[in-house]
């Protein structure tokens, strides 16, 4: 089953929120939609569901990494290379202490880098359809569904008083080598 995108471009938030407003109606899944804007209107007020993140799970599983690189680091160099000196112990907790702190911060802050990346779904290898006017204060409502439900997608946005309707090209198929 073949998925292509249409995109609706509008000049007013009341008629892109109707759009998505009709395609909701249809039928259409949150994850078949996306509204497109270059400013910043609050979460949610085209009618577009919410978002799920698991921003916050990348900084606690970096900081679990870091912490057991950081242990394993100190505690298995000293225990590798063992020196005693004056009869004291082996592992010396207060400078691995340090260490362990600064991996523990070295992984959250790396893992959280991570995850804002993947949340972000970036980089995007293929880009979808797209008009440039969405950056001068247009509003886009993308639909990226079945070929065969593409159709009905465009009747909504025409319904919805679109300004202009762009299909996605089927063009060459996407090389791996280049971007």
């Amino acid at each position: 089953m073949a998925t292509r995108s249409v995109l609706g471009l509008f000049k007013d938030a009341e008629s892109a929120a109707a759009a998505v407003e009709k395609l909701q109606q249809d039928g259409f899944s949150p994850e078949e939609y996306d509204v497109l804007t270059g400013a910043p209107y609050p979460e949610g007020a085209f009618g577009e569901h919410h978002p799920k993140h698991r921003l916050f799970f990348f900084p606690l599983v970096g900081a679990a990494v870091g912490f057991s690189v950081g242990l394993l680091l100190t505690a298995g160099t000293q225990l590798a290379y063992p020196l005693v000196t004056g009869g004291k112990p082996i592992l010396a907790i207060p400078a691995m202490v340090v260490v362990m702190y600064e991996g523990t911060m070295l992984g959250a802050i790396l893992f959280t880098v991570l995850g804002i990346l993947f949340e972000s779904r970036l980089p995007r290898v293929v880009m979808g359809v797209y008009d440039e006017r969405i950056t001068e204060g247009y509003i886009g409502v993308v639909v990226t569904t079945a070929e065969e439900r593409l159709k009905a997608a465009e009747k909504h946005l025409r319904d919805a008083e679109a300004v202009e309707i762009k299909r996605q090209e089927l063009g060459p198929a996407p090389t791996r080598g280049g971007l």
